[in-house]
Parts: C-alpha cells; structure tokens; sequence
C-alpha cells in the first residue's frame, strides 16, 4: 500500500505541476485568438474570460498516469502490471469515453454544439462505459432493491451516467464551484478506493485532482485585469463530470460486489459526493417545468444564485456549498452505518429541500423589504 500511496502523490504532483504550466499557455492563446467568454445579464463575471481551461483536464491526467505507469513497469513493479490486466477493460473504455467527450466539449466551447448533439454524445460515451464492465447490478437497498436485471439496470446507468455529467455541467456556475465540488468528491474516491485495495484508480481520482488544483487557483484568484483568470468551460465540466461517473460506478461495483468496509453502504459511498450537484439539477429542472420553461435553458435559480441573491459575495457562496457538500456526504457515509438507506436518502432530501425553502423564502422577505 505504501508504494500506491507514493505513486498516487507523485501522480497529484506532476499533475499540479503540468497543469499549472499548460494553463497560463492557454491563456495566452485565448488571449491572443480572442476565444472568451463574454459578460451577459445571466452571468457574474466582469471582462472578458477565456473558457478554454478545461482543454488541459484529461491530457495532463492521462499523460501523467500513463507516464507513472510507464516508469513503474520499467523498474519490474509487478503490482502496477497485475492491476493493469485485472482492470484493462474498464480503463481502456474509460479512456475512449473521455476522450470522446474531450473532443465534443472543445468543439462546444470553439465553435458551439446543440444540447441535443450532446446528449447524444453522452449517451454514447455511458454505452461505452458499460461496455467495459460498468453498469449498475443493483441499488444496494435503494427503494428497497437489491439486484436488478440487465435490462434495467443498463438503461439505469446510462442515465445516471448523462445526469451526473450534466450535473456538474450545470452546477458550474460561480468561480471555483464545479471544481470544488468535483474536488472534494474526489478526495472522498481516492480514499474510498484505498479502503477497497482498488490502487489504480485511487491513482486516477488524485491524478484529477491535482489537475483541479492550479485550475482552481486561476479560477477563483486569477485576476482579470491581469488575464490571468480562466474558465473550465463545457470541455472541463463534462470531462470532469465523465472522470466522476467512472469512479463512482467503479467504486460503486468494488463496494456492493466485495465486502462492505466498515459497514457502510456501498449506494451512499459512490454517490453521496455528488449528491449536491444532482439534487440541484432536479429541482431546477422541476421549477422550469412548473413555470412552464425549458428545463434546458439557462436561468437563476441554482443554489449559488440564491446565495448570491441573499448579497453573499460569489467567494463565499462557493465556500459555502462546497463545505456542506463535504459535510452532508462524509456524514452520509457515517450514518449508512446505522440508519437504513430510504430513510437516510428522505433525511438528505428533505435537508435540502428545507434549505432551499428557507432560501427563498430569505429572497422573497428581502424583496419585499426592499419594496417598502
């Protein structure tokens, strides 16, 4: 384990550091081919902002994973080529998934995609996914059941697959949110995979992770003025959103399939860190619907645009999130021990809920003061 846990810092170190040198060269081609982000009504932002900070994820993780692997192999590591073979299939399909949605997300932050190009797309990189071992075999309890047929449980994991990535896609929406969020549940990952021996993606979970790091500085400290802020754009949101996808599944398949660490269910272990940015989408999505809206197009009613409305300034409001997501999963994980699933799922759900009803009704109350 001591020779995982090295390889899985150095491959967070070369991580950080190719991607803190290929960000500021982004930059400086956006800078120079005008490719920005403009300001409009719906946004936050003042100036103009490259959205091409996504474009370093997935080659910087790749190369380095691939790079650590490669030296590991040389010098007659006979652990890294074990668990290369063991879990060839889904690494290879994994890696022809997230390319895939690379190319299409950088194809949507140069020149434009349409959503329904994408979900078609997304859809396509879940059927790969699937087919290299990763679909959901049951729920773990969830709804009580246990097992599910092929049937269903493949359709299943192809929409978690879309509505995961999609959340993160969604979420993106003040500095260093969809980055924190997604950082924070890879730190759960990479811990969860080291609990079940899974080595090779705890390795891969880090690898993101530390690709989040520099972004992150340059995202939420970068200084426009200067050109030195940076947006991930959908080529980072959807990649970062797939890289989640891959390692809960994985981690949800090790979990419910072995034997359970601790007690913990294996359903609120995989899932619970991206539980915020989920429940989000579909409330959302719900209040477009009731306001006979697109649930598709863009509006203000995220849970950072609450905040936001409350006066909070953007920084906080990240903060904010990003606590209570690290808080509500770590706990999740902790109650599984003890409380049946349904019953914490009604629990998390009616939090939020409650959350998201007391924020309105802040808004609303603070509206109407201002009137008077």
């Amino acid at each position: 384990m001591d020779y995982w846990l090295i390889n899985s810092f150095c491959a967070f170190l070369l991580c950080v550091l190719f991607a803190g040198i290929l960000i500021p060269q982004i930059l400086l081609v956006a800078f120079r081919r005008n490719l920005f982000d403009e300001p409009d009504p719906r946004k936050i932002h003042k100036g103009a902002v490259p959205r091409l900070g996504g474009i370093a994820f997935t080659p910087v993780v790749c190369f380095s994973v691939a790079l650590l692997l490669g030296i590991n192999s040389l010098l007659g590591f006979a652990g890294v080529e074990e668990s290369l073979i063991i879990d060839s299939t889904s690494i290879t399909f994994g890696f022809c998934s997230l390319f895939t949605l690379y190319l299409v997300g950088m194809a949507d932050d140069l020149v434009g995609v349409r959503y329904r190009a994408k979900f078609v797309v997304q859809i396509f990189c879940a059927v790969l996914l699937i087919a290299g071992g990763l679909w959901l075999h049951g729920l773990c309890g969830v709804l009580f059941i246990d097992n599910l047929v092929w049937w269903i449980g493949i359709p299943l994991t192809i929409i978690v697959i879309v509505y995961v990535v999609n959340s993160i896609n969604l979420i993106d929406g003040i500095d260093g949110l969809a980055s924190g969020l997604s950082s924070a549940a890879l730190i759960i990952y990479g811990i969860g995979f080291f609990m079940y021996g899974q080595y090779l993606f705890a390795m891969i979970s880090f690898a993101t992770l530390g690709v989040l790091v520099p972004f992150f500085y340059y995202n939420v400290f970068g200084d426009v003025n200067k050109r030195k802020k940076i947006f991930m754009g959908d080529t980072g949101s959807l990649t970062i959103g797939l890289i989640l996808s891959f390692l809960s599944l994985e981690l949800y398949n090790v979990a419910s399939l072995g034997c359970v660490v601790y007690g913990t269910n294996a359903f609120i272990l995989a899932f619970s860190p991206l539980l915020i940015p989920c429940l989000d989408v579909v409330r959302v999505f719900l209040h477009r619907i009731r306001r006979h809206r697109n649930p598709f197009l863009p509006d203000k009613t995220h849970i950072h645009h609450k905040l936001l409305a409350l006066g909070l300034k953007p920084r906080v409001c990240m903060v904010t999130i990003v606590l209570i997501a690290l808080a509500i999963s770590v706990i999740s994980i902790v109650l599984s021990r003890y409380i049946e699933v349904n019953i914490l799922l009604i629990i998390i759900i009616g939090f939020w809920t409650g959350v998201n009803v007391w924020l309105s009704n802040r808004i609303a109350k603070k509206g109407g003061d201002a009137k008077k």
